[in-house]
């Protein structure tokens, strides 16, 4: 009973914390894009195609941070913080070579960049000065995604989130000023927004390195650094960072190819998808903080060659996660008119709408599987070309073929063409469940020997 307690402790700490981060975020997120919205057409899509390039750049962050977040946890189960230091500043060292490239290109060729995804002159300009301005940003992104993630390792998810309530209240707040010209600012539009963004970013990364510093003197803790890899740490790293930015990209490509599918259906076909993102957005961000306590929980136990505690647990941690994800998608299915009446759109478009969200509310306890299986569990061991693999079958083997053909050869209505689409989920988790019962994927890393 005591151990029970023990791990649901455990998992809250870090669960909950990291739900709240991100349910904060996507709220705040849509309040800006109100916002912004009031700019016009020309600047809402200026910024909308700086958006896709920053995106590329924080895949690859997130991509580097999920593989630090492998490593700290495992080396913190053996109680080895020299090995724990190193993973923090590998990585760290990794994502600022990636921040300096993305500024160096932001900076001296935002044309060219803007010109692979549009050929209006007024979209153009607009957009050139923003990308300048947000490029700044990227340093402290990178800062803040690390300390984020060490954080989190040590069960101090409560922190990251602190930083980032901060940061998106001062984010709103100084959009409102900087972009309408409010308390005798001068309106600078876009490039206020902008600025808005690079200042709250700043201050994001501040506040969590101070939260961090205080809390590792409080504890008599040390980082030790040391960026140095031997043969057999580089060969680790290698094999678990390669497979995660692989996978990363392709899945953003994947989600890119679903979008163009539902565009190419129709103006009210994409009206009612577009709708739909803010809800799916919360309910995943709802169940998100049980994959961040999977992959880091049960690090831990690998770390420590608890290999039976670590499946037991792994299987609660699913059960958790299923259970929540049943619960939300009932309400959906119950609440899922009034949220769709809140928009001043046709009725056809609100039909779709509510389909598409029942759909949604159907898959959405094996997509919560997926994320907690395959973006937590099956991770935590290092073999991520595991993932890999699976994610492949899932998209590209399963749902853009399934997607282009339910779309373009049966031309279905598109709330069919979503699930059907979305049926690669179950293909996913399908595979993910043989290999988690076959404990390949429970693996303890090897310090690397190097000091």
């Amino acid at each position: 009973m005591e151990k029970e307690k023990s791990f649901l402790a455990e998992t809250g700490k870090i669960a909950i914390p990291v739900t709240l981060q991100v349910m904060l975020q996507s709220s705040f997120s849509m309040v800006d894009q109100i916002m912004i919205g009031q700019l016009g057409s020309v600047s809402i899509a200026g910024i909308g195609l700086v958006g896709k390039f920053t995106s590329i750049f924080n895949v690859v962050t997130a991509a580097i941070a999920s593989v630090a977040g492998i490593m700290i946890a495992q080396y913190m189960g053996k109680k080895d913080e020299k090995e724990v230091g190193r993973s923090f500043y590998v990585n760290l060292m990794a994502a600022l070579v990636v921040a300096v490239v993305f500024i160096f290109i932001s900076m001296l060729f935002p044309g060219q960049i803007l010109d692979i995804y549009t050929k209006d002159a007024a979209t153009k300009e607009a957009a050139v000065g923003y990308l300048r301005i947000v490029a700044l940003g990227y340093i402290p992104i990178v800062g803040a995604s690390l300390l984020s993630t060490i954080l989190r390792c040590m069960e101090k998810a409560a922190l990251p989130m602190y930083a980032s309530f901060a940061a998106v209240i001062l984010n709103t707040g100084l959009n409102y000023i900087l972009i309408f010209g409010k308390c005798g600012v001068k309106p600078l539009g876009v490039n206020g927004a902008a600025i808005a963004t690079i200042v709250s970013q700043l201050v994001n990364f501040v506040v969590m390195l101070v939260l961090f510093l205080k809390h590792f003197r409080n504890q008599g803790r040390k980082l030790y650094f040391n960026i140095h890899l031997g043969k057999t740490g580089k060969q680790q790293y290698l094999a678990m960072l390669l497979p995660v930015l692989v996978n990363e990209f392709l899945w953003s490509l994947g989600e890119n190819v679903y979008a163009a599918i539902y565009g190419r259906m129709g103006t009210a076909e994409c009206a009612a998808m577009t709708l739909t993102n803010p809800i799916q957005g919360l309910m995943i961000g709802a169940l998100s903080g049980l994959s961040q306590a999977a992959g880091i929980i049960i690090g831990k136990e690998l770390g420590r060659k608890e290999y039976d505690r670590a499946y037991k647990e792994s299987k609660k941690l699913m059960l958790y996660g299923l259970c929540g994800s049943a619960v939300l998608s009932v309400l959906l299915i119950a609440l899922n008119r009034y949220y769709v009446s809140i928009y001043q759109v046709e009725d056809v478009v609100k039909l779709a709408a509510e389909q598409i969200l029942i759909a949604f509310a159907i898959i959405s306890p094996v997509k919560v599987q997926n994320m907690i299986l395959g973006g937590g569990i099956l991770r935590s061991g290092g073999k991520t070309k595991y993932i890999l693999a699976i994610d492949l079958i899932g998209t590209w083997g399963v749902g853009v073929p399934v997607g282009l053909l339910a779309a373009f050869v049966l031309k279905l209505p598109i709330p069919y063409v979503y699930f059907l689409l979305s049926l690669e989920e179950c293909v996913r988790l399908m595979i993910s469940f043989v290999v988690f019962k076959r404990k390949g994927w429970m693996r303890s890393l090897e310090a690397d020997g190097q000091e």
